[in-house]
């Protein structure tokens, strides 16, 4: 009889607790940070919570799916993929439903999506096929290759909504792969100057881009102008303390601050839950990066760790780029919280990664070493593999 060491069985638990967790305090902070606007707006205090739940029925559903999905199949998906999100990209520029000067949205039968959402996971797909492939190879990875030019066009069709928010988001986790794998310096560093000279040229193309990097300076200088989301965000944190002020009972969704259910979810949040609540806040993405780490380790082939690692970066970065524009350390660039924020297509495409993540840990070594013995008659062979690892 085998005696448990440890509270779970597998990485995938501790997982699935993390993001239950997660989960259940982004409804709730989504209806306390929208209910007075869903009342104002549209008359029904649950207008917002009602379309957060649709939304997250769906994505759970789209979470078991990827989590039943044999990960290695998404290899063979990729062609099709890539075709429709270009397409829909395009079509987006095109017929797009525009909201506040930006089109960003497809509508068909009611329903919209953002397809720059979609473009995210897959470009960490394709990175993650470019790069298990030349690991496995044994050769060092080059930032010339197809999938990197692909994955630049997304970027570009993201950009011209504009979306340059998102459009880093899309080539950031991308390039972030390639160092973690071990790109050449050579290489790295023209491609880190030619993007820092990118970015330089793309917030000089729009004059509000500049205006919003120098706020983030000094966003008490024009308090009720540019610098006021940014200064009413600070205020709401601050306003929280060290207990907060209780779940629905902050101040600032009473129309002080904009964005209080999308973009700015962590500081209504903060308000309510104050320091202690931000600080869970922070926990339970720092385990949910630790367990990846250690998914990431354990994955039973080169494609799997480099999807782990992909989807690590991808929330994680997001967490990291919203909970920074919220304290005024980075401009106002639309990076919603995952988990947290009111979600429709950012919500599913977290959910599809978590199920993709946790389908690498079904296939680990670990699982399949826990898997009953097999009858001596129906036993095979099998030559283990060295194992990878990303952290040493």
């Amino acid at each position: 009889m085998r005696i448990r060491k440890t509270l779970w069985t597998n990485d995938a638990e501790p997982v699935i607790v993390i993001m239950v967790l997660l989960l259940v305090l982004g409804t709730l902070n989504v209806f306390s940070s929208s209910f007075v606007m869903a009342t104002i707006d549209y008359e029904n205090p649950y207008y917002f919570l009602t379309r957060h739940l649709i939304m997250l029925v769906v994505g759970l559903g789209a979470f078991v799916f990827c989590r039943k999905f044999n990960y290695m199949r998404w290899r063979y998906l990729m062609p099709g993929m890539v075709v429709f999100i270009m397409i829909a990209l395009v079509a987006v520029l095109i017929v797009g439903t525009e909201v506040n000067g930006a089109r960003r949205w497809l509508y068909a039968g009611g329903v919209g999506f953002q397809p720059a959402e979609f473009a995210k996971l897959i470009s960490l797909l394709l990175m993650a096929a470019y790069l298990s492939s030349r690991l496995k190879a044994g050769k060092a990875p080059s930032v010339l290759n197809l999938q990197a030019g692909i994955i630049l066009l997304m970027a570009a069709l993201t950009e011209l909504e504009p979306d340059m928010g998102t459009a880093l988001i899309i080539i950031g986790v991308p390039f972030l792969m390639l160092i973690v794998a071990g790109v050449p310096m050579s290489q790295l560093v023209p491609l880190g100057g030619i993007g820092v000279a990118g970015a330089i040229g793309l917030i000089f193309l729009q004059p509000y881009r500049l205006e919003r990097i120098k706020v983030m300076f000094d966003p008490w200088a024009d308090a009720q102008g540019k610098g006021y989301q940014t200064v009413q965000s600070l205020s709401t944190i601050g306003s929280g303390g060290f207990w907060g002020m209780g779940l629905g009972s902050g101040v600032s969704k009473y129309d002080y601050l904009p964005e209080a259910h999308t973009d700015f979810a962590f500081a209504i949040f903060c308000q309510e839950h104050g320091f202690l609540g931000a600080m869970l806040i922070f926990f339970l993405l720092a385990v949910l990066l630790l367990y990846c780490i250690r998914i990431a380790n354990k994955a039973n082939d080169e494609f799997g760790q480099m999807l782990a690692l992909g989807i690590m970066l991808l929330i994680l970065g997001q967490g990291i780029a919203n909970v920074a524009m919220v304290g005024g350390l980075l401009p106002v660039v639309g990076v919603p919280l995952p988990f947290i924020s009111y979600g429709g297509s950012s919500l599913i495409v977290t959910m599809c990664a978590m199920g993709i993540l946790l389908n690498v840990c079904d296939h680990s070594k670990d699982n399949k070493e826990e898997q009953p013995e097999s009858p001596p008659r129906e036993r095979k062979k099998i030559e283990s593999k060295p194992e990878l690892h990303l952290v040493k």
